[in-house]
């Protein structure tokens, strides 16, 4: 996978994961002194197909040591693999974030001591990206490890041990619900506001928007607003036969907590039903199990496949900015059967 005055091998990981054929994450190192960003997009021009393939068949690509030092150098990664940008202002995370570049902003800018748990990125909405990348910029002095899931394996071990769980789940599906506040909470890994998750700027024009997602709202203290989602599917088939737990379950049942929002109160199953809190104990414990932590250096460059991988972050201590990009919006809805 070489390309003219650049060198890339593939290359080994600690604690990477082998299952099935499989090589989780799989990466690639660039051994080439001074190499330059230019020669390293037209390597992933040249190789684009195969690392998206790879994204999808290994869950995710690290790309370590590359020349990438800024958010421009990201940018110029993600150009060249030429998957089609999905703006985060046209997302309906909860999570706050800042723009560096038009496709490049920063990761969940909540405060360093909180634990973001397995999520798929936007599950619990209608839209949700096929691609999530990042980006090291400055690792952090201690801790602050990205964790990565294989959905289609926790899937895997959740249909043999917990087998009536599942079955509610992909009967079922899941509804979430959040408060929103009025304006950005920093100090919230939920804390982006009804005006921009949603888009607007008057109360009207976000009942209108919600009732254009088939959610339901109501407003509560100091301007906050509650939204629900209709159902949405826990389980996607990615390809014939294999199945994912592609839901934000574990964030939301565990980690949905600030000052607005209570966890107890952030999930159920379409029907309405509570989840069965033992199963749910043990999704996380599993997930916990199959996780592999990105220990980041800076420079380093993750492409994710959303719909297979689950994504997490542990607390750190110091500076940390890891950047974040979204690929080719999705959409996905759930009808409840009987």
């Amino acid at each position: 996978m070489n390309t003219p005055s650049i060198n890339i091998t593939a290359a080994t990981l600690e604690n990477q994961q082998k299952q099935s054929g499989s090589t989780f994450p799989t990466a690639y190192a660039c051994q080439t002194p001074n190499a330059t960003i230019t020669s390293a997009a037209h390597w992933v021009t040249d190789n684009r197909d195969n690392l998206l393939q790879q994204a999808t068949s290994h869950g995710a690509v690290i790309l370590r040591g590359f020349p990438a030092q800024a958010a421009e150098d990201f940018d110029a990664i993600i150009t060249a693999l030429d998957i089609p940008n999905f703006p985060y202002k046209q997302s309906l995370s909860n999570a706050v974030r800042v723009n560096r570049t038009e496709r490049v902003f920063t990761a969940n800018e909540a405060p360093p001591g909180i634990d973001i748990l397995f999520h798929h990125e936007m599950a619990q909405t209608p839209i949700f990206p096929e691609w999530i990348l990042f980006f090291c910029e400055q690792a952090a002095d201690q801790g602050g490890a990205t964790q990565l899931c294989r959905s289609d394996w926790l899937y895997q071990r959740l249909a043999q041990e917990c087998p009536q769980f599942i079955q509610d789940c992909e009967k079922k599906g899941l509804t979430y619900s959040n408060v929103m506040p009025a304006e950005p909470d920093t100090q919230s890994g939920m804390g982006r506001s009804w005006r921009d998750t949603l888009g607007v700027e008057t109360r009207q024009a976000a009942e209108q928007r919600l009732d254009d997602l088939n959610y339901s709202h109501q407003w509560i203290d100091d301007g906050c607003l509650r939204a629900t989602t209709p159902p949405l599917p826990a389980v996607m088939e990615v390809s014939p036969g294999r199945k994912t737990f592609f839901n934000q379950l574990i964030a939301a049942y565990g980690g949905w907590k600030d000052s607005r929002n209570d966890p107890a109160d952030a999930i159920r199953h379409g029907d309405g039903s509570r989840l069965d809190a033992d199963a749910v104990r043990q999704a996380i414990a599993i997930s916990e199990e199959l996780s592999f932590e990105a220990h980041w250096q800076a420079g380093d460059i993750a492409l994710i496949d959303n719909t297979v991988v689950m994504h997490g972050r542990r607390p750190f201590v110091g500076t940390r900015k890891v950047l974040a990009s979204l690929a080719n919006m999705q959409t996905h809805a759930f009808e409840l059967t009987t």
